[in-house]
Formats: C-alpha cells, sequence, structure tokens
C-alpha cells in the first residue's frame, strides 16, 4: 500500500469519528499526527486481508507479573522478592510451561495507584517492584506476549489527571466532565459507584465522569490528542516486542450526553483506526477486545472483520458454570448453535477463569432469572463473592461472581462432592477443543483455590482470585503427588499437548454441535483441510453415561481413536461408557 493510499484510509476513519466535533486542527493535519506518531522511521507494510495469525499450537496464559515470587527468606514478616518478579514469570514459563504454552499476557506491569494495575499512572513505565522494559523483552524473545492498553481511563494520581487539576497542559482537556444537572439517567453502568466525582482544580469546580471507580478518571477522545497519546503508547509497547494488544473497557470508550455512552459508533470507528495505524507497521500484530458485555453487542466487534482480530468470549465462563453445576447443558447448546463461526482473519478468545471474575451481563437473555439466581447462591455457598452493578432503573443486581475457579466447581447445586477435580478439568478439556484461542488463566492452571486473605486484607471482591505464589512452595505443591496441584498441572498440560497436534483444533476450524441424549454434551470439529474429524463429547453429570457411537455418524472406513487415553475404537465398537465429567476425543487421526 502506497503512504498516500494509507493517509487516505486513516482520513476517513477520522472523519467518521470526530463528524461534528469541532476540531482544533484539521482532519489531514490530525491524520499526519498520527501517521507520524506510529510510524516514525518504518515504512508502511502491507497486512494480508484476512489471514489467520494462529493456529492450534497456540494458548496464551494469563498471568499478573506478581503471580510468582521468590522470595530472600518466606519467614519474614514481610517477605521481600530476591529477584524482580518477571524474572520469576519468565523462568516459570520456561521451565514449566515450555511445550504446551507459547503466549503470555502480562496483566497490567505499569506503575498504578489501585484496582491491582488498572489505574495506570503512567503507561508507558514499568512498575519498579516488577522489572524493567528489559525483562519485558526478554519474555518477548521466548513467547508471544500480550498487553493491556488501559484505554477508557487513568489513574487519577496520573500525571495528566494532575495537570488537570492544575489547569495545565498535557491533561487539562484530557478527561470527560459533565455537569450535575446533565440528564445521565441513559449511561449504562458496570458498578454502583457513583458516575460523576468532584473535584476541585485551578480553574474550579469540575465533575469528572468515572465509569468504574473514583480513582479511575475516563479519558476523551473527543480530543484527538489524547487519541495521540494511546497511538505513541502502542507504538512504544510495539518496540518493546509486544505484538498482542488488550483493549480494555474499550466499549465504555466514547460518551455522548442522552445516549448508553457504551457501544457507541464512534468507538467501533477508534477500534478500526487503531487496527489500521498498528497492522501497517506490523502485520502480525493481534487487537483483542475486552467487552464485558451481552452476546450479540460483544459480536459487534468483529466488524467486518475490520475491527477486533479477537473478541473475548465472555457468555463461555458463566454458561459453562451453569451447566457443570446444574448438569443441564440446554443453554450451552443455544447459545453455540447461535454462534456465528469467525471470518478468516478472526477469531474468538476462549476463557473460563481471569483475573477479573465471572462476568454476568454476558448471559442476559441467555439465561433466566432463576437459573441465575441458582448459580449465584451456589457460588456463596462455595466461598465466592458477588460483586453488584446499578441498572438505568436505580436497582442493584449481580454483575460478576468473583471466586476461584477450582472452589466454583467443587460441587453442584447439590453441594459439595467428590468430583471437583474431574468436574474442573472437563471444563478445559471443552474450553481447549472450542473454535477460537485458548486464554488459560495461572490460578486455573496451578488450581489455586480462594485466597481470603488477600480478600480480607483489600475488601475488593476480585482479589478472592488475585493470590501471589511464593515460588519455593508452589514448586513443592507440583511436584507433589498427592496434591491437587499437582494433577490440575498435569492434567491440564497433557490436554494442552494432544490440543496442539491436532489440525481441527484450529482456532478457525469447523464447528458444529452435536444433539446427543441425556447429559452428553459435544461438537465436531474439522481441519480446513477436512483431513481430521474430531468427536468432542463430555459428560456432564455425576452418573455414568453411555455414548451410542451411531450417534456421531463415525465414517466405518476409517480407524478412530480417542485421543486423551490414547485408545483406539474396536471395530464394531457400539458404545462407550463415561465415568461422571468424562471427557472424550474421538479423532480419524492419531
Amino acid at each position: 500500500m502506497s503512504k498516500a493510499l494509507f493517509e487516505q484510509r486513516v482520513e476517513q476513519h477520522l472523519t467518521s469519528i470526530y463528524e461534528g466535533v469541532d476540531l482544533c486542527m484539521s482532519i489531514e493535519a490530525l491524520a499526519s499526527m498520527l501517521i507520524t506518531t506510529m510510524l516514525r522511521d518504518v515504512p508502511v507494510r502491507d497486512p494480508t486481508p484476512h489471514k489467520n495469525r494462529w493456529d492450534q499450537q497456540d494458548v496464551i496464559l494469563i498471568a499478573y507479573g506478581d503471580s510468582i515470587m521468590r522470595y530472600r527468606d518466606a519467614n519474614q514478616a514481610v517477605a521481600v522478592p530476591s529477584e524482580p518478579p518477571l524474572h520469576t514469570l519468565h523462568r516459570f514459563m520456561k521451565n514449566q510451561c515450555a511445550g504446551t504454552i507459547n503466549a503470555l499476557h502480562i496483566l497490567p506491569f505499569y506503575p498504578y495507584s489501585s484496582d491491582e494495575g488498572f489505574s495506570v499512572m503512567n503507561y508507558v513505565q514499568v512498575n519498579e517492584s516488577l522489572g524493567s522494559w528489559d525483562d519485558i523483552q526478554g519474555i518477548a524473545q521466548d513467547v508471544k506476549l500480550m498487553a493491556d492498553l488501559v484505554i477508557n481511563h487513568c489513574s487519577s494520581r496520573s500525571r495528566w489527571f494532575e495537570n488537570f487539576i492544575q489547569g495545565k497542559e498535557p491533561g487539562l482537556s484530557y478527561f470527560k466532565t459533565a455537569s450535575l444537572n446533565d440528564d445521565l439517567s441513559d449511561v449504562v453502568r458496570p458498578r454502583t459507584s457513583p458516575l460523576l466525582n468532584t473535584v476541585q482544580t485551578a480553574l474550579g469546580e469540575r465533575h469528572v465522569w468515572c465509569t468504574f471507580s473514583p480513582d479511575q478518571v475516563d479519558l476523551d477522545f473527543a480530543n484527538p490528542l489524547v487519541l495521540n497519546e494511546f497511538v505513541g503508547i502502542i507504538r512504544h509497547y510495539l518496540d518493546n516486542g509486544i505484538k498482542i494488544f488488550r483493549l480494555d473497557a474499550v466499549a465504555f470508550l466514547w460518551k455522548e450526553l442522552n445516549t448508553s455512552c457504551i457501544n457507541l459508533a464512534q468507538t467501533h470507528e477508534v477500534i478500526r483506526l487503531l487496527r489500521t495505524l498498528i497492522e501497517h507497521v506490523e502485520p502480525s500484530a493481534i487487537i483483542i477486545t475486552e467487552t464485558n458485555i451481552p452476546n450479540r453487542e460483544n459480536l459487534s466487534y468483529f466488524g467486518n472483520a475490520n475491527e477486533a482480530h479477537c473478541i473475548y468470549n465472555f457468555s463461555l465462563p458463566p454458561l459453562l458454570l451453569h451447566t457443570l453445576l446444574s448438569g443441564d447443558s440446554k443453554a450451552l447448546k443455544h447459545w453455540m448453535m447461535s454462534m456465528p463461526p469467525a471470518q478468516n482473519g478472526t477469531a474468538y478468545f476462549n476463557f473460563i477463569a481471569s483475573h477479573d471474575g465471572i462476568g454476568l451481563r454476558p448471559v442476559e437473555g441467555l439465561l433466566d432469572e432463576d437459573e441465575l439466581g441458582k448459580m449465584v447462591n451456589t457460588v456463596s455457598r462455595f466461598g465466592g463473592k458477588v460483586s453488584m452493578r446499578t441498572a438505568n432503573n436505580g436497582t442493584s443486581s449481580p454483575y460478576e461472581l468473583n471466586i476461584a475457579l477450582f472452589d466454583a466447581l467443587q460441587g453442584t447445586h447439590k453441594g459439595v462432592d467428590k468430583w471437583g477435580l474431574q468436574r474442573f478439568t472437563c471444563a478445559h478439556a471443552i474450553m481447549f477443543a472450542l473454535e477460537g484461542i485458548p486464554g488459560l488463566y495461572i490460578h486455573s492452571l496451578l488450581g489455586t483455590t480462594n485466597d481470603y486473605e488477600r480478600f480480607e486484607n483489600s475488601q475488593h471482591n476480585r482479589c478472592i482470585n488475585r493470590h501471589r505464589w511464593q515460588e519455593s512452595a508452589l514448586l513443592e505443591k507440583l511436584a507433589d503427588q498427592s496434591s491437587h496441584h499437582y494433577h490440575v498441572f498435569t492434567q491440564i498440560n497433557n490436554l494442552l499437548a494432544i490440543r496442539k497436534q491436532q489440525d481441527a483444533f484450529h482456532p478457525n476450524a469447523t464447528q458444529f454441535t452435536l444433539h446427543l441424549t441425556g447429559a452428553l454434551f459435544g461438537f465436531w470439529r474439522q481441519s480446513i483441510d477436512r483431513r481430521q474429524s474430531i468427536f468432542c463429547v463430555y459428560n456432564m453429570s455425576d452418573e455414568p453415561q453411555t455414548l451410542l457411537l451411531a450417534d456421531l455418524n463415525l465414517i466405518d472406513t476409517e480407524q478412530w481413536f480417542e485421543l486423551i487415553s490414547a485408545q483406539a475404537i474396536e471395530q464394531g465398537q457400539q458404545s462407550i461408557e463415561l465415568a461422571p465429567y468424562q471427557p472424550l476425543w474421538l479423532s480419524n487421526r492419531q
């Protein structure tokens, strides 16, 4: 693509974004500024349209920079790391994850003031308590690296906001403000805290927009200088080896009075612009949008294969949890049948646990109130917490379940039982086989349980699932064959090793939901070249189930293998008995 055509595309995006906005410069001048910020001395490169930048070998581990720490003396009252935690995490990736996990999402590793990193004080610094940019670059040399672009808001202790308070740039015009008299009743809220926070500035009292908390002040992208700041931040990340960008809370980016201030057209166009800018510098880069919203709205972030390369599959965690707690896969089946296959060049980002909780908005219209209520009650009985949000009518409703996934699956609605490990493994065997790229939370890989101490110390619900492991204690657990941590780690790595060898598990391989009887749930995957088929079948109950092979329509002329057990299906075999929560991956290729 010529630079002139590239400039024209950027100008088209900007014209759409800033229609009706009184800009401080022309669209042409703004386009030139953004292109200069992004390109610097790099020539324009041509991305290949509809190219899949991933395959079945890709698995992304999700972790904080200090999820694992090495201490000088673990017996001290205040433990002091003996090395930067990013060194420890890097070593864990090389020693424990080599061969099964090839990508790492390090959650915000910048200086921050609250929310475990998501109140960013400085976007272009590495938190000194974690390490340095040299550490980030070192990790990026060994694995594909994903980082957060916390784009909706920044910390109230950032330099930008301090300048806002003092009435000077850069910062004075960077933040969204409103009047207490404005009608904000249509604004969609993800929290119960007030939307506007009153602050005293050098220019008088101002009411700043705070979607998530008073310490997370929303940026105003109607000011093109804010956009240019983030283009510069993206370029800085690219220069340091980051190739996968998670756009945090991006659905809330653009605000207009008398609207819902979520999923607005300008937000979608900003994502298209960022994609154009990024992929013409680094064609292998990937944008993933983090939009914890109802399923249909979430799907819109694919655009026409010209917005996000990947979207978080937010409906999967609560639907799968509901299915395994209830034994009823009807809602999961209906959702899967309604999901459009991702176009080439796009993919679902599948996850069933994360640093956040299990969001409930993504199952609006998919689960009824009774099903939601049972799930909330069961998670509470299993030691979890429930985070609330304020609806437009002023009432509070459950927004998120906060619990370690291992604890969430320790039983069913009937109570705790002996099948927790099997149920937990089954959940991951489903996620690893689904269309899309798997995102594996480190505390699921390690079988971490609820951290009540961190919750009590912080009084933040999400901290219950953000444990910090001492490296020596963790390695001891992983080596102890009597610990559930050992069994979780071993079984998940076994599943991942199998997954990586199967062409039918390519993120864009064909998928169809199966119609099976009883408590069996399943789907069929076929490789892009149509040479491999895998029937993925799961017992979703605490009772043995019989799978009739006639229900799968296996081709008689081919030999079939069960990949997880490495057993061949005998000629003439008519059924398979599945133990409670047992997964099967039946393939025509071993």
